[in-house]
């Protein structure tokens, strides 16, 4: 192994002997079914103490509009379900529909 990291280093190439095993931080998605999209989003970052910044969100009435002011969207359901457990590695969905003329499905 001696004779490997030397080579490694004549052609400056960096070898990790024992890789460090690191634990990804995990959360707990909370219940945020009802809010607004800018306050489910809000809630994310706080839960993840802003570790998770991008949350995705799906227009529910099958219109496939964009949520450009997020306080005129409601929360009808969430991926990964409330109580579930995620990671910054999860892709999290909020499925919505406008809050002033929409219910939820």
């Amino acid at each position: 192994m001696k004779s490997v990291a030397m080579a490694a280093a004549m052609v400056g190439v960096a070898i990790s002997m024992s890789p460090a095993a690191t634990a990804e931080p995990s959360w707990t998605m909370p219940n945020l079914i009802g809010m607004d999209l800018q306050g489910a989003q809000d809630a994310i970052q706080s839960v993840s103490g802003g570790q998770m910044w991008f949350s995705s969100s799906t227009d529910l009435t099958g219109q496939d509009r964009a949520q450009m002011s997020d306080r005129n969207w409601q929360v009808c359901s969430s991926t990964p379900a409330p109580g579930a457990t995620f990671t910054v590695s999860t892709n999290i969905d909020f499925g919505v529909v406008r809050i002033d003329s929409e219910e939820c499905p």
